[in-house]
């Protein structure tokens, strides 16, 4: 490609209308698009289905022996920082994280490619599939291939398979009141990602933490037995909370002062980086959200729309914050209740 051309290139950000799982569709559009589509019917003698729609999972789970079950995600978003190399290796960190919140392994990992073959060269979708595939070899993943579009908007991500033991599967339904909640990375990438697609400022902290696995975290919450996990990305702590509560019949007690952020992230809120998807998620979980004396501000930022976030755990893991409980259910239809 000519010196000219390249020069022409905008910032990939500004080839994508969001950025990240804040692209998301809005989590209530997504749940009247498939209510009634949980039950397929289908009957397979060689694997039975552990973990479908029901509940909105992380993945889904299906038996094929007494002792392994298959785990199979996807996710897949439009570029949520401008080098492609980082954009790819959140990506795949991001879709592998599906897996680890099932308390699984992944094993092989397919390509999603979408790009304007026409407006942006191939050398940049070459380096987004490098990340990837540096970020699924350190998760001990192979990559076999893909799939590819011409697309007006470029998106990338991954199909992921992963192993886990039937008996040791992380869900989103097993939550039991008395749990403690562990909260296994810091909150507020989707404002900083928001205000570096705005202005071109870089946050190379939002990167490290989008682009660490969950792996061993994961694995710690196997060994110590826990039973409920989640992971939080597009739709928040509050949207993913909720999910989790209502899944498992009962009231998560959130203690906002415990939830940790990123640097520059209550800043960057209060110049007002805040996407559209992290307003959709506070909207969505409102109606079933108790905040007492939390103020706007706080909410937004625990709705924060979070790319490749950290595990939401059921449970205490050494050396991660506990950021509340679980308890029975408080009044109907309040699953949070925020102090």
């Amino acid at each position: 490609m000519t010196d000219q051309g390249v020069a022409a290139i905008r910032r990939l950000t500004s080839y994508a209308h969001g950025g990240g799982c804040a692209c998301k569709i809005p989590p209530g559009d997504l749940e009247r698009v498939v209510e009634g589509l949980a039950s397929t019917g289908a009957k397979n003698p060689e694997a039975e289905l552990l973990v479908g729609l029901e509940t909105g999972d992380d993945a889904a789970v299906a038996r094929v022996s007494d002792d392994t079950a298959l785990i199979s995600t996807a996710d897949f978003f439009t570029p949520v920082v401008d080098e492609p190399y980082d954009w790819g290796r959140i990506a795949a960190a991001n879709a592998l994280s599906d897996v680890y919140a099932m308390g699984g392994r992944p094993i092989t990992a397919i390509n999603l490619l979408c790009w304007p073959r026409n407006v942006l060269p191939f050398e940049l979708a070459s380096e987004v599939l490098r990340g990837a595939l540096d970020v699924a070899h350190g998760a001990r993943c192979h990559v076999a291939g893909g799939h590819s579009v011409d697309d007006p908007e470029p998106k990338f991500g991954m199909a992921v398979t992963g192993l886990v033991h039937p008996d040791r599967i992380l869900r989103n339904n097993t939550g039991r009141a008395g749990l403690p909640l562990t909260l296994t990375k810091p909150l507020g990438v989707g404002i900083l990602n928001n205000r570096h697609k705005i202005t071109g400022e870089c946050f190379p902290h939002a990167v490290a933490s989008m682009t660490a696995l969950n792996d061993r975290v994961s694995a710690q919450a196997v060994q110590a037995g826990i039973a409920c996990a989640t992971d939080i990305t597009g739709f928040g702590l509050l949207g993913h909370l909720h999910k989790l509560a209502r899944a498992s019949h009962v009231t998560a007690i959130l203690d906002a002062a415990a939830v940790p952020y990123l640097d520059d992230a209550r800043d960057s809120l209060r110049a007002g980086y805040i996407s559209g998807g992290t307003r959709r998620n506070l909207d969505w979980v409102r109606p079933h959200l108790d905040a007492g004396t939390v103020s706007e501000e706080e909410l937004i930022l625990l709705a924060d729309a979070q790319t490749s976030g950290g595990l939401l755990i059921a449970g205490e893991i050494p050396g991660y914050p506990v950021v509340g409980e679980l308890a029975p259910v408080a009044e109907a239809g309040t699953t949070i209740v925020i102090k």
